[in-house]
C-alpha cells in the first residue's frame, strides 16, 4: 500500500525564484512557507501588504518551530520572502504587478497560479469580467502571457503550477455562458461558475503546453483537496454551503491547508517531475481530468475568447512569445 501523498524535503537553491499567488492564507500561505523553508526566494503575490507582511512574520516563527523540531531539508540560512501587490480582480492592477516584476530583473522558475474566490455572488469586474472568470483563471492567464519570456531565460527546468480542483469534473464548457450575460443575481448557480472557472484552468494547462512544449517550462494542474480554509469567506452569505463545509470539516472529510499544499508543493519543486508536462495531479499522482478538459476543439475556443478578453493587454509580441499558432 502507498504512503500519504508528500513531497521531497530536499534544499533548494536560494537563486530558485518562486511566485505564490495568494500565498499570504490557507493553501497559498502553506505552500508559500515551505518552498521558502527549504530555501527558494518566494513572492507572495496578494492584494493587501498587511496581510502579506503578517503571514511573513508568522512563517519566520513556524521555521523556528521546524528547526527546533530537527525537520530535514530546511535552508540553514534565513527565510527569503517577499510581497508584492496583485488584485486579480483589476487588470490594471495585475499589469501593474506584471512591470514591477520585470522591472526587479530577477529570474523566475515557478509561476504558482493559486489564488482563487469560490462560489462568489454574481459580480462584474471593474473590466467587465464575471469575477470569478476573471481572479481564478484571466487575470492569471495574462499574468502568465506576460511573464513567460522571463521564464525562458531562467533556467533548464521552469514550471507552472495552476492550482484547480476535481470540482472541474462537475460542469461543461460554453462559450456563451463564460460571462454569465444570461443570469442574474436571483438564478445565478454560483456553485457551477467556480466549477467553470476550475476546468478553465485545465483546459489552460493544455493549450499552454500545445504552443510552448519545446521550451524550457511546463505547465501542469492539479487538485489539492477539500481544503478547510478561508476559501469559505466567498460564501458566508450562504447557508447550505457554508453548512456542507463545516459538515466536511466536523466529519473529518476536509483536510488542513498544509495537507492541501503538498501536492502544489511536490509539483512545483519535485526533481522528479522535471520535463514533465500536460498531467492532471491529486495527491501528488496523475489522475484523469474531465473529459470536457480534454477536448481541442473547446480548448481553443477558450483560448481565443481569452485573447479577445485581454486585447487591450496582450500584444503581438506576447503572441509570439507564444509560438506561431495564437
Amino acid at each position: 500500500m502507498g504512503g500519504s501523498p508528500s513531497f521531497p524535503r530536499e534544499p533548494l537553491s536560494p537563486e530558485k525564484v518562486v511566485i505564490v499567488t495568494g500565498g499570504n492564507t490557507g493553501i497559498g500561505y502553506e505552500t508559500a512557507k515551505w518552498i521558502a523553508m527549504m530555501g527558494a526566494h518566494v513572492i507572495i503575490a496578494c492584494r493587501t501588504k498587511e496581510r502579506a507582511l503578517h503571514a511573513i512574520t508568522r512563517m519566520e516563527a513556524d521555521f523556528e518551530q521546524e528547526k527546533q523540531k530537527g525537520t530535514s531539508g530546511l535552508t540553514s540560512g534565513e527565510l527569503s520572502v517577499e510581497f508584492m501587490e496583485l488584485d486579480l480582480s483589476s487588470l490594471k492592477s495585475t499589469q501593474k504587478f506584471i512591470e514591477e516584476f520585470k522591472a526587479s530583473g530577477k529570474p523566475l522558475q515557478v509561476l504558482i497560479c493559486n489564488a482563487g474566490l469560490g462560489m462568489h455572488p454574481l459580480t462584474y469586474t471593474e473590466d467587465g469580467n464575471e469575477l470569478m472568470f476573471q481572479v481564478n483563471y484571466l487575470a492569471h492567464f495574462l499574468i502568465i502571457v506576460k511573464l513567460l519570456p522571463i521564464m525562458y531565460k531562467s533556467g533548464p527546468d521552469c514550471r507552472i503550477v495552476l492550482v484547480s480542483s476535481m470540482a472541474h469534473k462537475w460542469t461543461s464548457f460554453h462559450l456563451d455562458q463564460i460571462q454569465a450575460r444570461q443570469q442574474n443575481e436571483a438564478n445565478f448557480d454560483r456553485a457551477d461558475y467556480y466549477y467553470k472557472s476550475k476546468l478553465y484552468q485545465v483546459m489552460q494547462m493544455y493549450s499552454l503546453n500545445q504552443r510552448i512544449n519545446q521550451s524550457n517550462v511546463t505547465v501542469n494542474s492539479l487538485h489539492p483537496g477539500v481544503v478547510h480554509s478561508e476559501f469559505t469567506r466567498s460564501f458566508e452569505d450562504d447557508c447550505t454551503w457554508t453548512c456542507t463545509y463545516n459538515c466536511a470539516k466536523c466529519f473529518g472529510v476536509s483536510i488542513s491547508p498544509y495537507k492541501g499544499a503538498i501536492t502544489s508543493i511536490d509539483v512545483a519543486v519535485n526533481s522528479k517531475h522535471t520535463g514533465v508536462r500536460d498531467v492532471y495531479f491529486d495527491k501528488c499522482a496523475p489522475a484523469s481530468p474531465s473529459p470536457e478538459a480534454t477536448n481541442v476543439e473547446k480548448q481553443e475556443q477558450l483560448w481565443k475568447f481569452s485573447l479577445d478578453c485581454l486585447k487591450d493587454y496582450i500584444t503581438e509580441e506576447d503572441l509570439n512569445n507564444l509560438g506561431a499558432k495564437t
